[in-house]
């Protein structure tokens, strides 16, 4: 029986190394992996998973609009899906994470989301909130702080590494924008060793 799978982190802590790898993995047994990625997320190119180590992916992606049941329904009539894979899972709607559910109950098709928790502000994004809500396994990866404890949070940063704690939710950006935190680090607003 398919499930929903929910595997979140902090920036930096190898979601898209995972990824990728869940991706060959399915191709190497000789299945048929799906994955996609939101199209607002461009940094390495439109379609492109990128991981810190190195690896690329090359996928379809995404929009707000998307109705992500009704796409997988027919690609999945044309040729068999083993598995659906979604990179950033936090821009996800409401709406998409129950397509999402209706995709693992109705076509009995796995699906794999990684994504973000929280966003700068430590508040849920709309779809790791619903996320959250459905999955029937919910997994968190593991990312360190610079100071070697747990980081959970991720703090967005100014030009001057200033932790910022206002501005819109979703700004893209990397390492130049974001930095993982433990809790009392961004609580206190220390994105950096001194």
């Amino acid at each position: 029986m398919a499930s929903l799978h929910y595997k979140f982190a902090a920036m930096n802590s190898g979601k898209s190394t995972q990824l990728i790898q869940a991706h060959f993995n399915y191709l190497e047994r000789g299945m048929r992996p799906l994955a996609m990625t939101p199209a607002i997320d461009d940094r390495f190119g439109v379609g492109v998973i990128s991981a810190r180590v190195g690896l690329e992916l090359k996928v379809e992606v995404f929009s707000e609009s998307s109705d992500l049941l009704a796409l997988i329904r027919e690609r999945h009539a044309r040729e068999p899906i083993d598995v659906f894979i979604v990179d950033e899972a936090q821009f996800l709607t409401r709406e998409q994470v129950y397509q999402l559910a209706s995709i693992v109950d109705d076509l009995n098709i796995p699906v794999i989301a990684y994504g973000l928790k929280t966003d700068f502000r430590a508040e849920l994004f709309p779809g790791s909130y619903h996320l959250l809500c459905l999955a029937d396994k919910v997994e968190e990866l593991k990312s360190i702080c610079w100071c070697g404890n747990k980081a959970h949070m991720n703090a967005r940063v100014s030009e001057a590494g200033e932790v910022m704690r206002d501005g819109a939710q979703v700004e893209i950006g990397g390492n130049d924008r974001y930095v993982s935190l433990c809790r009392k680090h961004y609580l206190d607003g220390k994105a950096y060793l001194d």
